[in-house]
């Protein structure tokens, strides 16, 4: 039927756990925990093992391992995950005509219109077989007309398995589940519903939309509808940025040490908190200075991958103070950031407390409800409210 959609959902399972398995073989059948050491470190990923005991990802390291003491941790290494990350990307790249990646270890294909020439499900398949073969790592998929109910197909599906749900049998697939299986209906979220009586997803289908909207306010409908199988999002044609950066040339030329690393500072929280939207890490800062005689010179360090602004903003005040030697006056100062992967900031030195992800967690909520720098450091507020596009370098 025309305007019918078939939308694939790929989730590498246990994603971390899988590649240091590949490296070290002992580890396979055994409780896993991935992240920081300390006590005051959080889960970045955890083995099935280990998920019987109830532990999950983004618990605190010392709450998982009460549950699981005989669980063995690893620090982890972003760059090995990140190159098999590349790895599985280059095959559906190859494969498929239009996908989306969004995580460093989850995908969506668009396989609509497909079906009168192969059929979704069997390419689907054999992409999911491929991938097995050719990285030696688990895979999940889901199929269905769109990307919440193939998400939640794909959570249903795994380990290391497949699930295709044919159109029409959206709602009566969601409808036993937990409401926690709806995609954007987190821990806060699901408490106001079970205060409310809802625990199950038939719940959800049969309330009215505008009760939801009256307790949710606009995502209240979001949910009514993701409940009810019906999510139109379009799947975003991939393309992996290789940096983001921002400049300012001022107005006059400078020679005003603070009133420059406050527009440092400025520019860098504006431009991690990008990246962290866009669930990106940067792995090499550069600091760029440009003199009044225009003379221009740029120094870079490589760095583990982080976008953490606690981590960042020294390094590009430190660079900033070693490249700045001239002592004549400033036309123009930037900061860029490169060699980009996709991977969330839970995931990201693997030594961050869980204090400082939920900090940045609701830095960056607030900043993209009321704009960028509602909240910021109080050094940032020296340069006002003016804004840098980090797209194109100028002032907005």
């Amino acid at each position: 039927m025309q305007g019918r959609r078939s939308i694939v959902h790929m989730d590498l399972d246990s994603f971390f756990v899988s590649v240091e398995r590949l490296y070290d073989s002992r580890l396979n059948g055994k409780p896993i925990l991935i992240g920081g050491s300390g006590d005051r470190g959080v889960v970045a990923s955890c083995s099935y093992e280990a998920r019987k005991f109830g532990v999950h990802s983004a618990m605190p390291m010392r709450t998982a391992r009460q549950l699981c003491p005989e669980a063995l941790i690893i620090r982890g290494d972003f760059e090995k995950y990140s190159q098999k990350s590349h790895e599985v990307t280059a095959i559906i790249q190859e494969d498929v005509p239009l996908f989306e990646k969004s995580s460093i270890d989850e995908f969506y294909i668009d396989y609509t219109g497909m079906d009168r020439f192969f059929g979704c499900a069997k390419m689907a398949h054999q992409l999911r077989q491929r991938i097995i073969k050719e990285t030696g790592l688990p895979i999940s998929l889901g199929l269905s007309e769109n990307k919440t109910v193939s998400k939640v197909a794909t959570g249903e599906a795994k380990p290391n398995n497949e699930k295709e749900i044919l159109y029409g049998e959206e709602k009566p697939f969601l409808a036993p589940l937990s409401i926690r299986k709806i995609p954007m209906i987190g821990e806060k979220t699901s408490q106001t519903l079970y205060n409310m009586g809802v625990r199950k997803v038939h719940t959800l289908q049969a309330m009215p939309s505008e009760l939801l909207e009256a307790t949710f306010g606009k995502n209240g409908n979001m949910i009514w509808e993701k409940a009810n199988g019906i999510d139109r999002s379009l799947v975003i044609p991939y393309s992996e940025a290789k940096s983001i950066s921002t400049e300012n040339t001022f107005e006059q030329d400078t020679i005003d040490v603070r009133m420059l690393e406050a527009t440092l500072v400025a520019m860098t929280e504006q431009i991690a908190s990008k990246l962290r939207q866009k669930g990106q890490l940067t792995a090499c800062v550069s600091v760029k200075i440009r003199y009044s005689d225009f003379d221009t010179h740029t120094m870079q360090r490589k760095i583990p991958y982080t976008s953490a602004d606690h981590t960042l903003i020294p390094l590009v005040k430190e660079l900033f103070r070693k490249l700045y030697n001239r002592r004549i006056l400033i036309r123009l100062i930037g900061v860029r950031f490169s060699s980009l992967v996709y991977g969330n900031y839970q995931i990201n030195l693997f030594e961050d407390t869980q204090e400082q992800i939920n900090l940045y967690q609701a830095l960056d909520k607030l900043n993209i409800k009321y704009g960028d720098k509602t909240v910021c450091r109080a050094v940032g507020m020296q340069v006002g409210r003016r804004r840098f596009n980090p797209f194109n370098g100028r002032k907005m």
